[in-house]
């Protein structure tokens, strides 16, 4: 990968970010409810939110990157909506083995929108981008989360009782999984017949 990653869908934009997503990525990142479940990424300071979008940028152009973290954006209006993306933990003579994560504002929650963006990301990382696994988990609590992760296809691995804190309370844990040949093997199913 050694240039900067856009993808399009019949809704969105999906791409790498530039340094001038900063205003619109602070505000995503402080808002309360949308960070609600991902208090390890929020910020509490513009300063913060600069060093999460460099961290976000630093691998762009990278032959062996490793952290894809992209912008959603509605197309109709050009509004940074969300954010997705995945992190390579590890590399194998199959492929590589990435986490994937997301977040959206609220007023697009229950539209389709992070279903749409996580579908375009799968594809790009086991098409393009060299992954063989792909992982995804939310606490259990966070309905929306998991139903993306369902209607994504991904298949459930586990229930981890009380074993994140969050919110000052131990509570449980979901934990999902594709794999390339399923992915490729779902896309096929979908694929128009002739």
């Amino acid at each position: 990968m050694n240039q900067s990653i856009y993808l399009e869908t019949a809704r969105l934009r999906i791409r790498d970010h530039i340094s001038d997503d900063l205003p619109t990525h602070h505000l995503l990142l402080t808002d309360e409810k949308v960070m609600y479940y991902l208090q390890d990424i929020k910020s509490a300071t513009q300063e913060d939110s600069a060093r999460n979008l460099a961290d976000a940028m630093c691998e762009i152009g990278d032959e062996r990157r490793s952290r894809f973290f992209f912008r959603i954006e509605d197309k109709e209006t050009a509004a940074h909506i969300g954010e997705i993306g995945y992190t390579v933990s590890a590399w194998t003579p199959f492929g590589s083995i990435a986490e994937v994560g997301y977040f959206i504002h609220d007023a697009y929650w229950g539209k389709g929108y992070v279903t749409e963006a996580l579908r375009a990301v799968m594809d790009f990382a086991f098409s393009r981008g060299g992954v063989f696994r792909m992982i995804a988990g939310c606490i259990k609590e966070n309905g929306g989360s998991e139903r993306v992760m369902c209607k994504c296809g991904m298949t459930k691995e586990g229930d981890f009782k009380q074993c994140t804190l969050h919110d000052g309370q131990l509570k449980d844990r979901v934990a999902y999984r594709m794999l390339r040949d399923e992915w490729l093997s779902l896309d096929a199913q979908a694929a128009p017949r002739g």
